[in-house]
């Protein structure tokens, strides 16, 4: 029993000692195995510092990005647009200043403006006028249609101011269709010498006088196609006595109309019928009359044929041709004319409406 606790001592002393000389073993093993898997771990730290390097690397490049914006900003005025804004929109009003260039609309050529934008710029340009020029009439004198048939004849290469200075002694000596029929013509050439092509006026109106006894009973007549019967009178001597003889719509187309529905681009026509016919489509019937005032009253008063004075013009913005006539707003006053101006109108018994708005009666001839 004793011996066999001796052996067994023995045998298991022997096993600690082996278990402990293998347990240094073991352990550098383990030691060796944990330093195999942290050599990862540390061959990943170079490539940290790699993606740093490499971050760094693209560091200067980041800073190089705002040199290239400072060189743009740096560059920024080569690419400003060559004119300012403020040259771009005329004034809507007289009363503002007035840039050197032309309003926006020049930009825009009207000839790539529909149908539907032509009708409403013509339209809003007409109602511009109505506010502009709201007593606007004709400016002749006459009591009754024969009156101002005869009148209108005379008008033709002369102003109708002239015409008012001339036409009291003519009807004063010659007051109805009878009495100018049978009137000696080198009396009549006498009185209407003042007009300009006094020998031909003095032949249109003494033969429409007779062709009124004759035909119409020395009555003028109100129709179209009866006016432009009698010697002298065309399409707009006969639409002048329609409209404002007897109420009748018409387009009055004189040099001034001619001239300013061209500027406006509402026609490129020349021939005045073509152009009657052109504009005409833009417009309601009813407006015609009152149309042919506004437009007449405009070319006569602010947009003259040679010096336009667009910088008082009211309608700047919607004229393609703003900019060929005086844009500088001072300069441009001084080129109105007529009550514009402050200066007297062309008629000597205009009527109370045009002298309700500060309007001056026109005076005789050979005063002042």
């Amino acid at each position: 029993m004793g011996e066999q606790g001796s052996d067994g001592g023995r045998k298991t002393a022997k096993a600690a000692k082996t278990a402990a000389a293998g347990a240094p073993d073991a352990a550098r093993e383990a030691a060796s195995a944990s330093g195999r898997r942290a050599a990862p771990a540390r061959k990943a730290a170079p490539a940290r510092k790699a993606a740093a390097g490499k971050k760094a690397a693209s560091a200067p490049a980041k800073k190089a990005a705002p040199s290239k914006k400072a060189s743009a900003k740096k560059a920024a005025p080569l690419k400003k647009a060559p004119a300012p804004k403020k040259q771009l929109v005329a004034p809507k009003k007289a009363t503002a200043s007035v840039p050197a260039a032309p309003a926006k609309t020049v930009a825009a050529h009207p000839r790539g403006e529909s149908r539907t934008a032509l009708v409403r710029r013509a339209r809003r340009i007409n109602r511009e006028l109505a506010e502009v020029y709201p007593y606007a009439h004709p400016e002749l004198d006459f009591d009754n249609p024969f009156q101002l048939v005869v009148a209108t004849v005379l008008s033709a290469q002369t102003t109708d101011l002239r015409v008012n200075q001339t036409t009291p002694a003519l009807f004063a000596k010659y007051p109805t269709p009878e009495d100018l029929a049978a009137a000696d013509p080198e009396e009549v050439e006498e009185i209407l010498r003042p007009t300009g092509f006094f020998r031909a006026k003095t032949k249109s109106v003494i033969g429409l006088s007779k062709a009124l006894v004759e035909q119409f009973g020395g009555e003028v007549p109100g129709r179209l196609e009866d006016l432009v019967k009698l010697p002298g009178v065309g399409r707009k001597t006969a639409f002048v006595v329609l409209g404002n003889a007897f109420g009748r719509p018409g387009i009055t187309v004189d040099t001034h109309f001619q001239r300013l529905v061209r500027r406006w681009k509402w026609t490129d026509e020349t021939d005045p019928d073509k152009i009657e016919a052109a504009v005409g489509a833009l417009f309601p019937k009813s407006d015609w009359t009152d149309l042919s005032h506004h437009v007449i009253w405009h070319g006569r008063r602010i947009c003259h044929a040679r010096k336009p004075a667009c910088g008082a013009c009211p309608i700047a913005p919607l004229c393609p041709a703003y900019g060929e006539g005086e844009t500088d707003p001072e300069k441009a006053k001084k080129l109105l004319k007529y009550e514009k101006a402050g200066q007297p109108g062309q008629r000597l018994k205009p009527p109370q409406a045009y002298l309700d708005v500060g309007g001056r009666a026109a005076p005789p001839l050979g005063a002042g």
